[in-house]
Order: C-alpha cells, then structure tokens, then sequence
C-alpha cells in the first residue's frame, strides 16, 4: 500500500518508507560527554595539518633517531600516537 506521496507503508510496523528492522537497532547509544566534546572541539580548532606533522615527527625521531631500545610499553605508545595521527588526518581530509 502506498500513501499520498507515493512511500510505501510497511504493513507490520505501520511507519512510512522504513524497515521493520530498525526496531532491531543497537540499544547501546553512548552519549558524548563534555570532556569528550570539548576534546574533540579542541581538534577542531587546532591546526591539524601542523599537529599531525608534529606527531609524525615524534614518532619518527623517537624510532629513527634514537639509540634507547624499546620495551613493550613503549612500542605500544609509540604506535598509539601512529593511530593517533592517521586518525586526526582522516577527519581534516
């Protein structure tokens, strides 16, 4: 059945141009908190291109440029701040 503007009613659930299966829909919303807001605002209105550049280069100088062996931990750190970069480059991109 098709209402005035030509959508199609879904016959189980009764809501126009929608799948039934949307009531099925992940429950677990997490809302922002402030701090993550602001965080995120922070990034924003930074200078991303000059801030990945920066991480990039203590990544770099701290692998190439050093003589101190890592540990676990460190490699650990070392490839969060990777993480951290390549993911502030896709949000500027």
């Amino acid at each position: 059945m098709r209402n005035v503007n030509g959508q199609a009613v879904c016959p189980k659930c009764k809501l126009i141009n929608t799948s039934c299966d949307t009531r099925n829909v992940s429950k677990k919303l997490k809302l922002l908190t402030s701090t993550e807001i602001e965080f995120l605002e922070f990034f924003n209105s930074t200078d991303n291109p000059n801030l990945v550049k920066s991480l990039q280069l203590i990544h770099d100088f701290a692998i190439y440029h050093s003589d101190i062996s890592f540990d676990c931990e460190e490699k650990t750190a070392l490839y969060d701040v990777r993480v951290l970069w390549e993911k502030i480059e896709e949000m500027i991109e």
